[in-house]
């Protein structure tokens, strides 16, 4: 997970994950097949010791909220448009990275002196902003940006307090990564893996997957917001950093198989494994893809919470990423078991 952070693939621009992902799948023992499709999908099938009767796929996307430059200024400063979904709060005082480039530039911001009372109380949209690149003319800035180019997030991780990690674009690294640990382990049933595209712009990349697949169940991993803010209570808090796994049973864009939800929920507690439910309806996934694609599918999603989420500083506690692991793991068996048995 610690290497897939550092990576920068904004949405439409996944091509450096992809092709990591690509060298981790060689070293694996036993996948049958690796597809790459037009839209930039790996797709990964698995035989396990026994085919099931109904088709899963476990499914994490690979690109990263940040933002896409439309127009570099005569005085060489650029301006640029978010990709995904981003406070402007996150974004005033940070740095962000141009890959194509390797140059940073800094949101241009009015000094605290400067702005009124009043003033203060607003935080600027991001296309007001023009970003500082170093540059005085747009001639001399035009040689290293062009229209269309990335910007990411600067990155700087570390582990800190009990087990934390703080890093960018943990939504959805964590999910590739685990996807990854479970392919290196010896299947039970034969399943499907999607790494997808542009899920923070519209579940694009998953929409494609569930058409080519048409899995029966979808088991989608992600990273989701955790609101365990200093004075947020009740459901608002969604759910906990060190709470263990989260298992959503709404959001936005899903409702989740209730039997789905049941079985991984009695799972984890049978096997005594940390997890906790989702407590607002807000947000989405690719399950909002899978389910309404294709020829439909029962879906669950599996999430490790995330502070400060879609932001330069995601923090994640280890533990829960462990529990996402092996709550995810053990539940490719048991759903298919359960399947069996209520047959």
């Amino acid at each position: 997970m610690e290497n897939l952070c550092k990576l920068n693939a904004i949405s439409g621009n996944e091509h450096k994950v992809a092709n990591f992902i690509l060298n981790e799948l060689k070293k694996i023992e036993g996948i049958t097949s690796t597809e790459k499709d037009p839209l930039g999908n790996i797709i990964v099938f698995k035989k396990g010791k026994k085919s099931p009767d109904k088709k899963m796929l476990l499914s994490a996307h690979m690109d990263e909220v940040g933002f896409i430059v439309n127009y570099i200024c005569e005085n060489g400063n650029i301006k640029a448009s978010p990709v995904g979904g981003i406070d402007p709060a996150s974004v005033v005082g940070k740095r962000l990275f141009a890959p194509s480039c390797k140059k940073l530039v800094v949101p241009i911001i009015t000094p605290i002196h400067h702005v009124s009372a009043e003033e203060r109380k607003n935080v600027p949209e991001i296309e007001s902003l023009e970003f500082f690149t170093g540059f005085s003319s747009r001639e001399d800035a035009q040689n290293s940006f062009r229209v269309g180019d990335s910007l990411c997030f600067e990155n700087e991780q570390f582990i800190f307090g009990n087990d934390c990690f703080k890093s960018k674009a943990i939504d959805d690294r964590a999910g590739c990564a685990t996807l990854l640990e479970i392919l290196k382990k010896e299947l039970e049933y034969d399943t499907y893996f999607a790494f997808c595209v542009q899920e923070e712009v519209g579940l694009r990349g998953a929409s494609a997957v569930a058409q080519r697949v048409q899995p029966d169940i979808v088991i989608v991993v992600e990273a989701t917001t955790a609101g365990d803010l200093p004075n947020t209570i009740g459901a608002d808090k969604c759910c906990e950093v060190g709470g263990g796994a989260v298992v959503s049973f709404m959001d936005n864009s899903t409702i989740y198989n209730r039997r789905l939800y049941n079985i991984c929920m009695d799972y984890a507690k049978k096997k005594n494994i940390k997890v906790q439910t989702k407590t607002k309806i807000a947000g989405g996934n690719d399950a909002g893809a899978y389910q309404n694609r294709g020829g439909g599918s029962a879906v669950l999603a599996i999430s490790v919470p995330c502070r400060y989420i879609h932001s330069p500083s995601c923090v994640i506690d280890l533990q829960d990423f462990e529990s996402v692991v092996e709550l995810t793991s053990g539940l490719i068996s048991h759903i298919q078991i359960q399947n069996q048995t209520k047959k």
